[in-house]
């Protein structure tokens, strides 16, 4: 399909807290999904309170930004005044989209006159299913992993003569199961990834000749065989080819991740999207964006479906992450001085000049080299631990804010 019959994807980001909410609009972000607590795929990690909605909403609308709300769990008999009381306040706090797979809460969604989402939790792989859930109220559907990018095209090419948006994922984690309907931490510590509460045993290495592993030893986690750990999908490579498959929304899964995970994933798939239509993508910015998505969390990367279905070479060699660098919680900011735009911070580790550092707080994210620094107003190229410094830094900071530096990742 020619660029020029094509609207520019949104770029749709996950995000679990104010910072990684910051992180995402910093690097060029058109939307964010969340979630509140209770109700979501995510509910084990990072959540916003009912009572923040509304903030969020605010902050996100004056950037000119959306947000979506996901609450797309199993949901029972006994939960659904509850639910209907959160898609109450998600329509009085302007929620632009409620991300849904049970038809219960579709329903409610409705009756409350929100924008429905549809999750990938929905399996949806076909137009006649995609009619269906449109004569139910749904605006938007997002794919099944499971398709390939021949698929996608002709079910998104479908979609738009039947007149609903179709999204789909194009980096993070990916789950073994089929749409993420497995059972395996329900049946092992009875906590359901149908509920988000997912352990992750798929994600531990897996001692085949019945040894009990000393996890106390860091040899352990070369050891054993991570035999249903799916590596993270990257799609940056042929980004191209997603956009020019017709799809409204690209989608960045992370809502568990860390905020600079946020910002550098998403600033990578930002750079991607513009220089697709200002036909500017090329081998060598593939490499400098591959580079950046490496030092940031990953299990190692995989084309997901998009061109074939996936084999033994998909999976993680390993647990944990296989990100190149890692960051260190390297002091706290005890003051800011707003007239020359300054932080005193007071160090725990050391810190140079020329290291790159994130700044985080409950309404704080910035990422920044340190062009240079103070003490006692004297410039130094170094500073060590206990030290309180003076950084200038790009944006607001408050007191308590963390200071993280970026150090290369040794294995």
């Amino acid at each position: 399909m020619s660029l020029k019959k094509l609207n520019k994807p949104e770029l749709l980001v996950g995000a679990g807290d104010f910072s990684s909410v910051i992180a995402a609009s910093n690097a060029g972000a058109d939307a964010v999904y969340f979630g509140v607590k209770g109700y979501n795929m995510r509910d084990l990690g990072t959540n916003f309170g009912l009572g923040e909605l509304k903030k969020l909403m605010c902050f996100l609308h004056e950037k000119k930004m959306k947000g979506y709300l996901a609450l797309n769990t199993i949901i029972f008999e006994e939960e659904l005044n509850k639910v209907e009381k959160i898609l109450a306040s998600a329509k009085k706090s302007k929620v632009d989209g409620v991300i849904v797979s049970d038809l219960g809460v579709l329903s409610l969604a409705r009756k409350h006159k929100l924008n429905i989402f549809l999750s990938t939790q929905a399996s949806v792989t076909n137009s006649i299913a995609l009619k269906e859930y449109k004569s139910l109220g749904v605006k938007r559907v997002i794919l099944a992993r499971e398709l390939n990018l021949e698929q996608i095209k002709k079910v998104t090419k479908k979609a738009r003569k039947i007149g609903v948006e179709v999204e789909c994922f194009v980096h993070g984690a990916m789950c073994i199961s089929v749409s993420g309907r497995c059972f395996l931490s329900h049946e092992i510590f009875g906590r359901s990834a149908n509920r988000g509460e997912c352990i992750q045993p798929c994600r531990r290495a897996f001692f085949l000749d019945g040894s009990a592993p000393n996890y106390e030893k860091k040899e352990v986690y070369l050891q054993g065989d991570t035999i249903l750990s799916a590596k993270d999908l990257k799609s940056i490579n042929f980004l191209d080819k997603v956009i020019n498959s017709g799809v409204d929304s690209i989608k960045i899964e992370g809502r568990t991740k860390p905020a600079d995970y946020v910002f550098t994933t998403t600033k990578c798939y930002r750079e991607g999207i513009d220089s697709v239509f200002s036909k500017t993508f090329s081998k060598e910015k593939i490499s400098k964006w591959n580079e950046e998505l490496s030092k940031v969390y990953n299990r190692e990367f995989s084309e997901g479906f998009f061109f074939k279905k996936p084999s033994a070479k998909d999976l993680a060699k390993g647990q944990g992450s296989f990100q190149t660098r890692k960051r260190v919680h390297t002091g706290v900011v005890t003051k800011y001085y707003a007239k020359v735009g300054v932080a005193e911070i007071k160090l725990f580790d050391s810190l140079s000049v020329e290291d790159t550092i994130t700044i985080e707080g409950a309404t704080t994210f910035i990422q920044q080299k340190v062009d240079s620094m103070e003490i006692n107003n004297k410039p130094v190229p170094v500073a060590n631990k206990d030290c309180a410094i003076g950084v200038k830094v790009k944006d607001r900071v408050r007191p308590n804010d963390k200071v993280f530096k970026f150090v290369k990742r040794i294995n």
